[in-house]
């Protein structure tokens, strides 16, 4: 738009002048205002919404680049005792730790996979070592794949999971990372699993087991390929057998159910 000029006469030209220089020495004269503003317009970009958020500070920056990402590989299983019998009969075995907050959280029994190991066997042995239970592979229930930071490394752990068939044993929490063991109906296993991801397996679970009584074992879905573990992996954590001497305050074999 064009500017419009107005004719003044020379005092108040002259006044105009005089009151342009007292700005200019009142913004001099206060040099805190300066640091304001500028301060201001440097967390405008920030504030303002849909813009990118500031950039870490050099330190975080070096942090996550010392951070190493390594891949691990587990596999478990879901045992299911009575997978013959009417579904009120059917019971799963599940493992219990207690968490930070002093929780029970329930899930399925798993473990890395050990150096020339394939999936299968890997779900039969975890399993067998956290619960007690001897089981045997019946179908894929599907992997289970997060993100987490642990000791200094970023970890990328994928989980395969398997239908299993009650083939002997007795529950026993003897390995120490594992809390409580305990049977649980199946018809409540989704309400037990702490985890969203172990519960739309037992919903897999279900469907599973439907065909298999409706048209046996030729009617579950043939197993993925696995092949063994042929490099060791990077485990998070090390695995610890109990002394034959239980440990004071702990029931030795069964865990109360839930």
């Amino acid at each position: 738009m064009p500017a419009t000029i107005a004719w003044v006469s020379d005092g108040e030209q002259a006044k105009a002048r005089r009151r342009r220089g007292r700005r200019r020495g009142r913004r001099a004269a206060d040099p805190a205002d300066k640091r304001v503003n500028s301060q201001a317009v440097a967390e405008a970009p920030a504030k303002a919404p849909g813009k990118t958020p500031p950039q870490p500070s050099g330190r975080a920056r070096r942090t996550s680049r010392r951070l190493r990402t390594v891949h691990e590989t587990s596999a478990g299983g879901l045992v299911i005792d009575g997978i013959d019998r009417p579904r009120e009969e059917q019971v799963a075995a599940l493992i219990g730790r207690v968490d930070r907050r002093g929780r029970m959280l329930w899930s399925l029994p798993k473990g890395h996979i050990e150096l020339g190991e394939t999936a299968e066997q890997t779900a039969i042995r975890e399993v067998a070592e956290e619960t007690g239970i001897h089981g045997s592979v019946l179908a894929a229930l599907g992997s289970i794949d997060y993100w987490f930071v642990t000791e200094g490394r970023r970890v990328h752990k994928t989980v395969h999971h398997y239908l299993m068939r009650f083939a002997g044993g007795q529950l026993s929490d003897d390995d120490v990372e594992v809390t409580e063991v305990a049977w649980v109906p199946l018809c409540e296993l989704r309400s037990r699993l702490a985890y969203a991801d172990e519960r739309r397996l037992a919903e897999v679970a279900d469907e599973l087991i439907d065909k298999l009584q409706t048209g046996g074992p030729g009617a579950l879905p043939p197993l993925p390929p696995s092949a063994p573990q042929r490099q060791p992996q990077t485990h998070s954590r090390t695995r610890y057998r109990r002394p034959d001497k239980p440990a004071p305050g702990r029931k030795n074999g069964h865990g109360p159910d839930p």
